[in-house]
């Protein structure tokens, strides 16, 4: 395995685990972060602020990760499935009941000095409104 999917792969373990801290250990200081449907946040402060934010409104599990690597090592890519329940309503969202919901989705990643300096994340937010009853 390359150092980049080792990379990536380590990031997702940690997001699997609740261990926010364990992501930011993959992340460059400035790493800039491009939310679904939403902001760039800049820097492991935001991101840590953002890890906060996640924790409190969605308990969520990725499963079926296959990561794919630019042959330089500079870029990578992520396929997974979101699995989860949303726990506090979120501001601009449907009421949280505790809804589940199994969502495919994906990021994508630019690494630097064997650390991620940029991460995109896209999933289909129609599918997850239809899914939490909005």
């Amino acid at each position: 395995m390359s150092d980049t999917a080792a990379l990536i792969r380590r990031y997702y373990d940690a997001f699997n685990a609740g261990d926010a801290e364990g992501m930011i250990a993959c992340l460059a200081p400035d790493v800039a972060h491009h939310v679904n449907e939403g902001g760039i946040r800049t820097g492991t402060d935001a991101f840590r602020a953002f890890c906060a934010h996640m924790a409190r409104c969605y308990a969520e599990e990725l499963t079926d990760i296959v990561v794919m690597v630019a042959p330089d090592g500079t870029r990578a890519a992520a396929e997974f499935t979101v699995n989860g329940r949303y726990l506090a309503t979120d501001e601009g969202l449907p009421q949280a009941r505790g809804q589940t919901y199994v969502l495919p989705a994906g990021g994508f990643f630019s690494i630097s000095g064997g650390r991620i300096t940029r991460i995109v994340t896209y999933y289909n937010l129609a599918d997850w409104l239809r899914q939490v009853g909005a």
